[in-house]
């Protein structure tokens, strides 16, 4: 569906990402549409799955997550059953916010969110350090977010 969608989709999923509370009538009213087929287009947008769901934007600093760390890991043996092992027990860390498997010199990409140094630290050695086949990681920390992973260009 990515070349099948209008200015008004357009308009839809930019609104959508900036304010997902937007009621149809709401939006019906942006785009100059009536109320019927503005929701109509919403769900047709929704079961195409450009619109992945809903959420609310939590401030990680007012949660109490001051430490925002980039965690480089390798691990020892790169096969199936070994990939899917680490990635069960990773998704099983709740600081992990985003886990991407990637190219380059290390096999996975983790970003972590943690209250201080002290907690990544623990984080790091009761957790990240023991995960299955952890051969090396490597942590670099966030000193200043100049923009964060909110919202998606729309083509």
């Amino acid at each position: 569906m990515q070349n099948e969608f209008d200015e008004i989709d357009r308009q839809l999923l930019a609104a959508l990402q900036d304010n997902a509370r937007l009621t149809s009538g709401e939006l019906a009213e942006m785009t100059g549409l009536s109320q019927s087929p503005c929701w109509r287009r919403i769900r047709r947008l929704e079961e195409a799955g450009l619109i992945d769901g809903y959420h609310a934007r939590l401030s990680r600093r007012a949660l109490g997550y001051g430490v925002v760390a980039f965690v480089s890991i390798s691990i020892d043996l790169q096969n199936e059953a070994r990939s899917i092992e680490f990635a069960e027990a990773v998704r099983a860390i709740p600081q992990v916010v985003m886990f991407h498997g990637v190219t380059g010199t290390a096999d996975f990409l983790l970003m972590v969110v943690a209250k201080d140094l002290d907690a990544y630290s623990d984080l790091l050695q009761h957790s990240l350090h023991r995960l299955p086949g952890v051969r090396q990681v490597q942590t670099s920390f966030s000193v200043q977010e100049f923009k964060g992973f909110n919202e998606l260009p729309i083509p």
